[in-house]
């Protein structure tokens, strides 16, 4: 189905549950992907909200709630009893049950586990045991291994026996007697090659072993730089106890980036849109705060030329110039850097190298933009002067703009600050300060 298909399709939706035609909204869900639904939940406010999730069916509530966001699926469980819940987690894989059981509530995480039967609880605590953003947080226990010294032809016959392969099982692993990871086979491989061939004879070392700590992030880029589809994951000795698979690893990319972009605003990827209005409020007005505390800092480095301002009135018309041609260039810089760090571009090696291109750029764009802004004023306000101290004043903040773009980002990573986060509002506060210091500085000395 195509974007606009689709969104004509969640149009419809919203408009049967808002005109009460839920005869209607349930046909359409008939045609709906689970994720399709969790979209159209979430673009509803809560009360019809409520409506569209009791006409879902009880097979599908586990796998909707894995779509939707933190906070709409908090929402959402809050209104379901414990045999409601216990039931939609049935259907899930144990990778999505482990996030699923980690976004609730503590109280209900217990009472979920507890109506679990106990082979279920026991593979599921041994996911939980692990970080929540490591290859150990995102793998699925349900994976097929096979001995190197038995021929093709017998895991044939082992698979065949079996009946059905876990999703997304692209390759069998190979482990010795005792569990440990030795290579993998290719299905591929599997079914092209003379049935009476070892697997040891054809097993393959393309995909690196995952250790169960690997940080979520490069898991993601392991499958992104070599092409998979799935992954083993194995502990410290070397033991194969799981697998990672695209399904989860898209999930992460998804989530990375929502989260990069959000943070931006001080806003968190899982916030509901229509969450209520006291709670939204409460969550912006601190960082409206912390943005009002930088602006009032560049007032009153404004403040402290009243005088020179009072006197040359041209100075305020143009003094917002610098200081926003400042942000721009700094923050071209400061997502080139905070998009380096997430691929682990930059490192102490290059540091250096990265910090004296970016300040290089950022004095010949004020050079040229200095001359552009010089020549403009003087046509303008037919004072060579001023121009020439707005093109100084630009040249001193692009270059620092450069200069914090690059460091902002690798000190707070130092100190464990998400430059996403606090990365803009610290450079907006250096390129407000210092262009205004420096233009107003200036236009004192020399006016």
């Amino acid at each position: 189905m195509s974007e606009i298909e689709q969104e004509q399709q969640s149009s419809t939706l919203a408009d049967n549950i808002s005109d009460g035609s839920l005869a209607s909204a349930r046909t359409i869900m008939v045609a709906m992907h689970p994720a399709e639904i969790a979209d159209a939940l979430e673009a509803l406010p809560p009360a019809r909200r409520r409506i569209l999730w009791e006409l879902i069916e009880p097979d599908l509530e586990g796998e909707i709630l894995m779509e939707v966001h933190d906070e709409v699926r908090e929402s959402l469980v809050r209104d379901m009893d414990m045999e409601e819940l216990v039931a939609a987690t049935e259907q899930l894989d144990l990778d999505d049950l482990a996030d699923f059981i980690q976004s609730l509530p503590e109280k209900l995480t217990a009472d979920v586990l507890a109506g679990m039967d106990r082979q279920d609880r026991t593979r599921l605590e041994q996911v939980l045991a692990y970080p929540e953003d490591s290859a150990g947080g995102l793998m699925n226990l349900d994976t097929i291994t096979v001995r190197g010294n038995v021929s093709l032809d017998v895991v044939l016959r082992f698979l065949r026996r079996r009946g059905e392969m876990p999703r997304h099982t692209d390759r069998l692993w190979v482990t010795d007697r005792y569990g440990r990871y030795r290579g993998e086979l290719p299905l591929r491989v599997l079914l092209t090659t003379s049935p009476d061939t070892l697997v040891n004879d054809v097993l393959t070392h393309r995909t690196e072993p995952l250790h169960v700590l690997t940080k979520d992030t490069d898991v993601a880029r392991a499958f992104e730089d070599f092409d998979l589809v799935s992954a083993p994951v194995i502990d410290d000795n070397n033991l194969l106890i799981g697998r990672v698979t695209i399904d989860d690893v898209v999930d992460v990319i998804r989530e990375t980036a929502e989260q990069s972009v959000m943070s931006m605003a001080g806003l968190k990827q899982e916030d509901d849109i229509f969450a209520p209005v006291l709670r939204s409020t409460r969550k912006r007005a601190l960082w409206l705060g912390v943005n009002l505390l930088t602006a009032l800092l560049a007032s009153w480095v404004i403040a402290q030329f009243e005088g020179t301002l009072e006197r040359i009135v041209t100075l305020a018309v143009l003094m917002s110039v610098v200081p926003s041609m400042g942000g721009i260039a700094g923050s071209q810089t400061l997502t080139l850097v905070i998009r380096g760090q997430a691929l682990n571009q930059i490192s102490k090696s290059n540091l250096r190298d990265l910090l004296t291109r970016e300040v290089a750029i950022g004095l010949l764009n004020g050079i040229l933009w200095a001359m552009i802004v010089a020549v403009l004023v003087w046509v303008w306000f037919g004072d060579q002067q001023i121009g020439l101290i707005i093109g100084a004043a630009l040249i001193v903040n692009l270059v620092t703009a450069a200069y914090a773009g690059a460091m902002l980002p690798v000190l707070m990573r130092r100190f464990g600050i998400d430059p996403a986060l606090a990365g803009g509002v610290a450079l907006t506060t250096i390129t407000d300060v210092v262009g205004l210091a420096t233009f107003l500085g200036l236009a004192t000395l020399l006016l």
